[in-house]
């Protein structure tokens, strides 16, 4: 389960991204930055197929799950950001895995595009001639869905909707969010050839009828047992409700549960930072991305790189420059390692043993470090960035944010840790599954 939003101001302020990403809790999320360049050939291996793709592509931030070509969202260096949402449709999969998943399409759109419109028609193409026979889970090897986007730039933002080969889009005016389930209905304002003429053959929309893409296509249990209207109604609300919408108001959204006073322990799907609890919650929020997407000079991207963005760092991350390169910011695996990514999990496995008392232990000093690059984000980004500069906020915050993990690691270690049965029997058995000190914690 995933939340995707944008915020489109008027006038000259910027256009604000957002997206979690929603998966197994041992599944890795992997930030990693590819450089602008020439493929020696015109065709790709993405997850499962090789695909035709041009040589030459852009500079792109992604956060991907670590085993996947793909990305679960991600921006290049024209400041065009993309993320996806899982959605559950009628039209059914062969299980074969010849097609691509949501998360392919997207970096592959992302390589060649320079604008959002173009992008958005990129992932048309790549749709119409590839399909989505794919498997999107890690460890749920029947975890098959289709896909709905957010494309976004400086200007102007596009939602796509999918069901197999077939699609719809709409334009984005002021505010949108996704949430894992079909949304455009009767007005859109672009439509595959098809799509009418296969939901009436199937049944699904009548002659005499307008037609509903969402009502036509989408599936019935799944959308209600991921409580994707409740999500959703929660990231539009928040859009609504700010005439200015800035970076820190994305995270505070990001960072939402629908509980108060939240506890994991007891964590559902309506969250928007999702927590795994067990059989009817599973996922977890494992990565999580804000892209601020200037008028005038170079976008900026927060990444988290860590599960639970209520308990993460922010960090700023930018074009140009190698903080991301493997060998300064090693690649998770699928056991724990010195990767960020896993490191940065010891401290959330943890808290979650008593979050109520440990989560406070961390907060000021976790904002204090926020404000810190916020503002310094700030000052840097006039029309034109120093590399230099960039490079160095970026060296920095992410080595603070290390030092902080450590720090709070020591302090909430120290805290009695709460006993909550069938949920520590579903954390015991992810890390079991994982095989890492984890499992020989208690």
């Amino acid at each position: 389960m995933c939340d995707t939003f944008v915020h489109i101001p008027g006038g000259k302020s910027s256009v604000i991204f957002g997206k979690n990403s929603d998966r197994e809790p041992n599944e890795a999320q992997q930030i990693v930055r590819y450089p602008k360049t020439s493929r020696e050939k015109n065709t790709v291996k993405t997850t499962f197929i090789e695909v035709e793709h041009p040589q030459e592509i852009n500079e792109v931030i992604l956060s991907k799950p670590f085993q996947m070509w793909g990305a679960e969202m991600g921006v290049n260096e024209y400041g065009v950001a993309i993320g996806n949402e899982a959605v559950f449709t009628k039209v059914s999969f062969n299980k074969k895995n010849n097609g691509l998943t949501g998360m392919d399409l997207l970096r592959l759109s992302l390589e060649i595009s320079r604008s959002s419109q173009e992008a958005l028609h990129h992932i048309i193409f790549y749709l119409e001639k590839y399909g989505q026979d794919a498997c999107g889970g890690y460890t749920d090897k029947g975890f098959y869905y289709h896909n709905s986007f957010i494309i976004a730039d400086k200007n102007e933002a596009y939602v796509l909707e999918t069901a197999g080969k077939h699609w719809v889009y709409q334009k984005v005016i002021g505010h949108r969010s996704i949430s894992n389930g079909l949304t455009i209905e009767e007005n859109f304002d672009g439509i595959s050839s098809h799509a009418i003429e296969f939901a009436r053959k199937k049944g699904w929309s009548k002659k005499n009828e307008n037609f509903n893409f969402r009502k036509s296509y989408s599936s019935w249990l799944m959308p209600k047992l991921s409580a994707c209207t409740i999500r959703r109604e929660q990231t539009e609300t928040a859009c609504r409700q700010h005439e200015k919408f800035y970076v820190e108001d994305a995270f505070e959204v990001l960072r939402s549960h629908n509980e108060t006073p939240f506890d994991p322990a007891k964590g559902k799907t309506d969250s928007i930072c999702m927590h795994a609890s067990g059989l009817f919650t599973p996922h977890q929020t494992v990565g999580s991305m804000v892209a601020e997407l200037r008028k005038d000079g170079m976008p900026t991207v927060w990444l988290t790189g860590s599960s639970a963005p209520c308990l993460s760092v922010y960090k700023p991350f930018y074009f140009g420059n190698d903080v991301l390169n493997e060998e300064n910011f090693i690649s998770p695996t699928s056991t724990f390692d010195n990767s960020y990514w896993w490191q940065w999990e010891e401290l959330h496995r943890n808290i979650l043993k008593n979050y109520p008392e440990k989560f406070p232990l961390i907060i000021s000093d976790r904002n204090e470090l926020e404000e810190e690059a916020l503002l310094e984000d700030k000052h840097l980004n006039t029309k034109t960035q120093d590399t230099n500069k960039t490079n160095a906020l970026s060296q920095r915050i992410l080595q603070e944010s290390i030092e902080y993990r450590n720090k709070w690691l020591q302090k909430i270690t120290a805290v009695e840790n709460k006993k909550h049965f069938w949920y520590d029997r579903f954390w015991k058995k992810q890390n079991r599954k994982e095989k890492s000190i984890f499992s020989n914690k208690k």
